[in-house]
């Protein structure tokens, strides 16, 4: 069934988030970064959209997610609050905007939360940024965290390779997601991490999990909507699924469109004043 024809339209809020793991309910996420396709997404009945700082990638078309500034996400949110109805929008807190010190952490999620409007921020890291998420929780701004591959850190890990293969590094993640979920954390993204390891998570935290190259283990999923889309090309990890080819679908059609200009076919008279 399409998921536009979803029977409960009733705003996605972070209490609806936990009632739907406690429900066993799987949630659908999907990032959006502007307008436009944001609400597309929110029409088709996605739970949650993640502005997400793979803006940085998608819409800048830079190497890695590490440019992006507050100023940056508080515009692309913005734009996505303006169209979303239903779904719970996520804001990627950019890096360098809550690394330096808790203050400053809190200073910037204050200023996302007001400029933008959205519904709740995500940071990555554990124990290290621990006392900033608590910061921000005590401030009623509500945190997803993010653990795994860390995307912000790509260079300190050197790779986007699968992250907690390893026993040390497998239960520093456990510990890590233990602690953001005593925090008060009402989500957690688990990214490129081994299923058995993501299912062992999402069984020992309260709040939800949500997964990405993580396996089927836990409580819902989340891919950037121009990876799922086709959109983009020469990405193709494993846990990617397209379900449309729109790069094809736009090339041909601005190719058509070129053609017919060019022809002098368009505008023919019934397009012209």
């Amino acid at each position: 069934m399409a998921g536009y024809l979803v029977s409960d339209n009733r705003k996605v809020t972070t209490h609806r988030f936990m009632e739907m793991k406690q429900k066993g309910e799987k949630i659908s996420m999907l990032t959006s970064y502007d307008y436009t396709m944001a609400g597309l997404v929110d029409k088709a009945g996605i739970d949650v959209i993640l502005v997400g700082d793979s803006a940085s990638n998608v819409m800048a078309g830079n190497a890695t997610t590490l440019p992006m500034t507050v100023d940056h996400m508080i515009y692309h949110a913005r734009s996505v609050v303006r169209a979303v109805s239903r779904a719970l929008v996520v804001c990627d807190m950019p890096f360098g905007s809550y690394q330096v010190n808790a203050a400053e952490g809190v200073a910037n999620a204050i200023r996302i939360m007001k400029e933008s409007g959205c519904d709740a921020l995500k940071m990555e890291g554990g124990e290290e940024i621990l006392d900033t998420v608590k910061r921000i929780l005590d401030a009623g701004i509500p945190v997803m965290g993010h653990l795994g591959l860390t995307p912000q850190s790509i260079n300190k890990f050197g790779t986007y390779a699968v992250r907690a293969k390893e026993q040390a590094e497998a239960e520093k993640l456990m510990h890590d997601a233990e602690l953001l979920d005593r925090a008060g954390c009402f989500g957690i993204t688990l990214e490129k991490v081994p299923a058995q390891l993501a299912a062992e998570v999402t069984k020992a935290v309260k709040c939800p999990t949500i997964g990405i190259g993580a396996g089927g283990g836990t409580d819902g999923q989340v891919l950037v909507v121009a990876d799922m889309l086709g959109m983009t090309q020469g990405f193709s990890p494993r846990f990617l699924r397209r379900y449309a080819d729109l790069n094809t679908v736009i090339t041909d059609a601005v190719g058509h469109y070129v053609a017919d200009v060019k022809s002098g076919d368009f505008p023919n008279e019934a397009e012209s004043y």
